[in-house]
């Protein structure tokens, strides 16, 4: 399919003050050489380990439509489609300002400690039947990745979503006024990045910078739940801001759940929307699914889309890569359940997925397992935030745990001995045990940090499925 042109040779010289040569149009933007496609702007960003300058004449080899650079690199043809500009990171925000300000989209932006990316997504699909909706793809939300988005942004859009991230105090602000959204929505605040803040009240701070983007006439969304909620409303009504929506189980939100129930690989929900009654499915599985199912429908409310519609597209959704997918493993003794969380970990998204690992059903013989690397980021508080883990796990009814990292050593300690599977020192090691240890009928969750990379668990789990399936009589 054809792509719409983005950006022109002149439109982009004058959005960041450089110069272009060439009379080339830009159907889409990229940052990663190894992902150019025919008629992208390559922007060339300086990072801390690599110059992507080195990787411009890669770029145009895979058809980019033009290379943005602050420097010529060697080996550069002069007739080559070129914008120069003083700073191409600098450049790239100017590009995503401009794309803001000629756009006509409503605009929703996500943040929050845990859950940022699958309510993003669940908002992009509850949008898109109202019109066409465009969204940052994966977790493109840092000082990277929002200018990027922005800078991609059709202006035929009617709705747009940007998800938010930090690390740090300071970091979401800045984004907040580039994306300068209609609605913002904090899914909630936990102990996550414990490591650079004082304390959980310096986090929620930190997320509340996400109000700075929005004007008067904004709308947050807050979930009613969260120990942060005053706190957060005060700082939203410190920026001006008049109308806070709240979702949650709390008597008092106005977007509540009333029912859930867990089944087959999907969420059923009941929830009363601002006094409407609606039943409602969402293609994945976990009661966090269902509460920021709530979130997703005041956004979409606020911003003036069709709820109902929205709601009825949830069935369709499916778990971002590494974030609860479930894959049926068909080995020769049978097939075993992996649930692939691998993507990232904080002690509230442990919570989350041991619930969704303790409903899932098990035929006779069968375990529910927990394969899990190190939770990072977690400061000083890391030894016992992970050593708390064996309670949450044994009231569940996990069977065994399989464990890898120097803090996870803490949870092996911790666990009833019945429990403990195994620990290792890093996901490598692990690896071949947890590959050893399941069996048919087995359900495995695989989870921790992406700094613990358990990906490579998950792969081997997978690739179990992949080797020649014996007879059952060993023939």
């Amino acid at each position: 399919m054809t792509r719409p042109a983005l950006w022109t040779a002149s439109q982009a010289a004058v959005a960041t003050g450089g110069r272009a040569t060439g009379s080339w149009i830009a159907t889409g933007i990229s940052i990663d050489s190894r992902a150019v496609e025919p008629g992208d702007l390559f922007v060339a960003i300086k990072g801390e380990t690599h110059d992507a300058h080195d990787f411009v004449l890669d770029a145009l080899k895979r058809d980019a439509a033009a290379i943005m650079i602050h420097r010529t690199p060697l080996g550069l043809k002069s007739d080559a489609p070129v914008l120069v500009v003083k700073d191409t990171l600098e450049a790239l925000g100017e590009l995503g300002r401009i794309a803001r300000t000629r756009a006509t989209a409503r605009v929703a932006a996500v943040t929050g400690s845990v859950g940022k990316t699958g309510t993003k997504e669940m908002l992009r699909r509850a949008l898109a039947v109202s019109g066409e909706t465009h969204a940052n793809l994966g977790n493109l939300n840092n000082q990277f990745g929002l200018p990027l988005s922005l800078a991609r942004m059709p202006r035929t859009a009617a709705y747009a979503v940007f998800e938010i991230g930090m690390n740090h105090a300071g970091e979401i602000e800045p984004l907040s006024r580039m994306a300068r959204p209609h609605v913002a929505v904090i899914t909630n605040v936990e102990p996550v990045h414990l490591e650079f803040f004082a304390g959980i009240e310096g986090i929620a701070d930190a997320k509340a910078e996400i109000f700075a983007g929005l004007d008067r006439a904004g709308v947050v969304v807050l979930n009613r739940d969260n120990l942060y909620f005053d706190r957060l409303a005060d700082r939203a009504k410190r920026h001006g801001i008049e109308t806070v929506l709240t979702f949650g189980r709390h008597i008092d939100a106005r977007y509540r759940l009333v029912e859930c129930m867990l089944s087959d690989g999907e969420t059923q929900v009941v929830a009363d929307l601002a006094g409407r009654r609606v039943s409602y499915r969402i293609g994945v599985e976990g009661r966090h699914w269902a509460l920021n199912s709530l979130a997703v429908l005041a956004a979409a409310d606020a911003l003036g889309a069709d709820v109902k519609a929205g709601a009825a597209a949830l069935a369709g959704m499916t778990a971002p890569k590494g974030r609860g997918q479930r894959i049926n493993v068909a080995i020769a003794s049978g097939a075993f359940d992996l649930i692939d969380d691998s993507y990232n970990a904080s002690p509230p998204a442990m919570r989350a997925a041991f619930d969704v690992l303790a409903q899932c059903p098990i035929a006779t013989g069968g375990r529910r397992i927990a394969v899990l690397g190190d939770m990072r980021e977690l400061g000083r508080d890391a030894p016992a935030l992970h050593a708390e883990l064996a309670t949450e796990l044994d009231i569940r009814g996990i069977d065994l745990v399989f464990a890898c990292g120097p803090n996870m050593a803490f949870l092996m300690e911790a666990l009833p001995t019945a429990m403990r599977g195994a620990h290792a020192t890093d996901a490598e090691a692990l690896t071949p045990i947890v590959v050893d240890a399941v069996r048919a009928d087995d359900v495995v969750l695989v989870k921790g940090s992406l700094g613990s990379r358990m990906g490579p668990v998950v792969q081997a789990l997978t690739a179990l499925g992949a080797l020649p399936r014996r007879r059952a009589n060993g023939g």
